[in-house]
């Protein structure tokens, strides 16, 4: 059974039910039909509905806020964060999108020639709990935009968000097209026939390297289009140049932003010799200033991991890597009391062949890798199976620039800057980071058949 749980108490706040076989065929049926009504509108009559659904998010932040903090303990500021950037995505395809799905005409020797950007039908959203509305409203927004409809299978323990959500959706739509947005409560069985289901053209799957495998295998087998966000161990490389004080400051907030559980935090700081000592106190001392406690309190800046064991997950990982040589500098011990609590960890003199290099640890543990010169640390950067985001430190840009664009391995590469989305730009990973684009024009793109269209003269 789906249960939400506080993680900074443990307290059960809401426990669901799966949907059963009839719940499921009546949800689709109407997401099917009310696709059709959702194209036939045309995108200049989608895009004002998407306003109104980020005006919708807007007018009910606190309270989608204090949700969040609830379910998953995200610190409510960071909370509120997200769902004003959630508003602004839905106003910035709103307003930019329209002109990105315009026909794109072709010169040719027939009359008329173009690719017109159609929408594929129904999209099934496979969402994570750790940014509850982001993740689903950047991923559905630009496939609504382009006509698609959405069926979301949100994680279990933030079923909280994924209703409200929906409500938001249903309260910015006229009657006749609300189901274009609905959410299906599906164990793992009901969701694998629900990618094989007729009606669904695609799946889109923000989620582990595992759950990436597995909905590839079934959507590959059922012939569907398939986006994949998947896991990352992000290096933030530290060069003799850079800046420290600002290097400091931006790896440890891209480190501890939503208690260091999103895939685009600061995994790994790789430094060279030369500044590694002078670079590690001001991390150190920026780590020891964070203050972790009840999500709900106004002063907290890092709150309880998500589940109790996925924090207990990641202090396995932490122990390994001490005893495999690992330096422990802060931290490194579970508190006691009710709660998903971790504390905030350094590790330093971490290698290759660490739990703490060669995987992804999804919660608040700054990992320092010290390498010879800026070679070494290049090199040590794309030593991972995952690419997702990376960043550079150094004052000098255009070499920052060039080992951004040319020399990281990754889909979203940072210069002096933390790794982090923007509706604007395209977001995703290469390796087992998954593939396909999210967000910017790429990301309109993934859920479009772009058709061919011929007039002979």
């Amino acid at each position: 059974m789906p249960t939400s749980i506080d993680p900074s108490n443990g307290r059960v706040l809401h426990e669901y039910a799966y949907f059963d076989a009839a719940q499921i065929e009546s949800t689709l049926a109407r997401v099917h039909a009310a696709q059709r009504e959702w194209a036939a509108i045309g995108v200049e009559g989608r895009a004002p509905l998407l306003h109104a659904i980020g005006q919708g998010l807007r007018a009910r932040l606190d309270e989608c806020a204090a949700r969040m903090s609830a379910e998953m303990g995200k610190p409510l500021a960071q909370a509120r964060a997200e769902i004003d950037k959630c508003a602004w995505l839905c106003e910035w395809f709103a307003a930019e999108g329209p002109a990105m799905l315009a026909d794109e005409p072709a010169s040719t020797d027939a009359l008329r020639s173009y690719a017109s950007p159609q929408p594929l039908g129904v999209i099934l959203a496979i969402m994570p709990w750790n940014f509850p509305f982001w993740q689903v409203v950047r991923a559905a927004v630009p496939a609504l935009l382009a006509g698609n409809a959405i069926v979301l299978k949100h994680a279990d323990n933030t079923l909280g968000c994924a209703l409200l959500l929906e409500q938001i959706v249903r309260d910015a739509l006229p009657p006749a097209l609300v189901d274009v947005f609905c959410n299906l409560i599906l164990d793992h069985a009901a969701a694998a026939e629900v990618i094989a289901d007729r009606r669904i053209a695609g799946v889109t799957l923000t989620g582990s390297v595992r759950a990436g495998r597995a909905v590839a295998a079934l959507a590959g087998h059922a012939l569907k289009k398939v986006v994949l966000e998947l896991g990352g161990s992000d290096p933030y490389v530290v060069l003799a140049d850079a800046d420290l004080d600002l290097a400091a400051t931006i790896c440890v907030r891209a480190r501890l932003h939503n208690s260091g559980q999103t895939c685009v935090a600061a995994k790994r700081f790789i430094v060279v010799d030369e500044v590694a000592d002078a670079f590690a106190e001001r991390v150190l001392a920026k780590l020891e200033a964070a203050k972790l406690g009840d999500p709900r309190d106004p002063t907290t800046t890092l709150g309880p991991m998500a589940r109790v064991d996925l924090r207990d997950e990641l202090h396995r990982q932490v122990e390994r890597s001490v005893a495999a040589g690992a330096q422990l500098r802060l931290g490194g011990r579970v508190p006691e009391g009710p709660g998903a609590y971790y504390p905030v960890t350094l590790l330093d003199q971490v290698r290759l062949g660490m739990a703490a290099a060669d995987e992804e640890l999804f919660g608040p543990v700054a990992v320092i890798m010290r390498v010879a010169d800026e070679a070494a640390a290049i090199a040590l950067a794309n030593a991972t199976e995952f690419g997702l985001g990376a960043a550079v430190f150094t004052r000098d840009l255009a070499r920052g620039e060039a080992i951004a664009r040319d020399q990281f391995a990754a889909g979203c590469c940072f210069v002096n800057d933390q790794v982090r989305s923007d509706p604007r730009l395209p977001f995703g990973g290469i390796k087992s980071s998954g593939h396909g684009r999210e967000l910017g024009r790429a990301g309109l793109y993934e859920w479009v058949n772009l058709k061919t269209v011929w007039v002979a003269r």
